[in-house]
């Protein structure tokens, strides 16, 4: 699968009805669109920052919606958006959570590396990270998303709730520290976010 992703920062007072808007409004039209595979929605109220990712069955898909969207897209940020950034990913390795309840949290993870070494870190995060987080209490899902021609990627992991998150971030350095150097990346920031939405279906 393929994913896009929209980071957007502004006034944090006009968060919330753009978020809304998006929840609503943006998931429909995402949800129009062939090759839709699912949707994430994440805030950070207190600093004012939105994260959006759709999820695509192939590129084919990813590009067509952006072209369909883009418009339609800056036009329900602009309320609150003063920057936005935009970056289109191979889903790499997918755990989807079976389910979340209303107080999930989401942490997101930018990494930097050669892009020689992408197959390194992907086997790295399947075969090592990935079972370590797993056993972490409130872990419910994860993704790693690789740019192979820039040599960047992000992990975003999902936990039951804010408290669960908050409690895993000893034991998930612990998992970070081992396979960034295993696997020869570097960590460029970590950040948390509130979850609003977060489903993703498996192509069948």
């Amino acid at each position: 699968m393929y994913v896009r992703t929209t980071y957007a920062t502004g006034d944090p007072a006009r968060l919330d009805s753009v978020a809304e808007a998006i929840s609503t409004e943006g998931r429909r039209l995402l949800s129009e669109e062939p090759g839709y595979r699912g949707m994430g929605l994440f805030v950070d109220r207190e600093l004012g920052k939105l994260l959006v990712g759709s999820w695509w069955e192939d590129e084919e898909s990813l590009r067509a919606s952006d072209e369909h969207l883009r418009e339609r897209r800056a036009e329900l940020l602009a309320p609150f958006a003063g920057t936005v950034a935009t970056d289109n990913w191979e889903a790499a390795v997918v755990s989807p959570p079976e389910s979340l309840g209303p107080r999930a949290g989401f942490r997101l993870v930018r990494l930097e590396f050669d892009p020689a070494d992408t197959d390194r870190l992907v086997e790295t995060f399947r075969e090592a990270a990935l079972p370590g987080l797993r056993r972490i209490p409130g872990f419910a899902g994860v993704s790693l998303l690789v740019d192979r021609a820039k040599g960047r990627a992000s992990v975003g992991a999902l936990y039951t709730d804010r408290e669960a998150l908050a409690a895993s971030r000893g034991a998930v350095a612990a998992v970070r520290e081992k396979a960034t150097a295993q696997a020869r990346v570097i960590t460029r920031s970590i950040e948390e976010f509130e979850v609003l939405v977060a489903r993703v279906v498996r192509p069948s």
